[in-house]
């Protein structure tokens, strides 16, 4: 490897398969935004846990969509930060999903892996993760 090829930017991680993952990132934060906004607004009492981690879902979402579009080395960072507090997010909250069940009642995208939004939730972070290594410096 020469010294040029060292020093070469990594793909964009907003290129090829990437935009892809963005849209896809960005379906998850218009939705997820909107649901927990909605819910926040209306019913925050019934299920403040559920809500609340919707929401915080929705701010992660709208943080990776952004980051994987620009795909610049400081973006791709926190990409993969944010991507990498979804994983252990949707871990987190699956599995206290099923430990503690009436805790969570009311679902959110977390919840149950993600099994209401077909795992996604679960698989988009490996993904996404997947994605950056992939395209990072060699």
């Amino acid at each position: 490897m020469s010294n040029k090829d060292a020093l070469a930017p990594a793909p964009s991680s907003g290129r090829g398969f990437g935009r892809v993952l963005v849209a896809i990132y960005g379906i998850f934060a218009l939705a997820a935004t909107a649901r927990s906004a909605v819910q926040i607004a209306t019913k925050f009492s019934e299920a403040p846990l559920a809500y609340l981690l919707s929401a915080v879902a929705a701010i992660i979402y709208v943080i990776a969509t952004i980051a994987l579009a620009r795909g610049d080395r400081t973006s791709r960072k926190v990409a993969t930060y944010a991507i990498t507090i979804e994983l252990v997010g949707v871990l987190l909250v699956g599995t206290a999903s099923f430990i503690f069940p009436s805790a969570f009642n009311v679902t959110s995208v977390w919840t149950g892996f993600g099994s209401g939004y077909g795992f996604i939730p679960l698989a988009l972070p490996i993904v996404g993760l997947w994605w950056l290594r992939h395209t990072r410096n060699r």
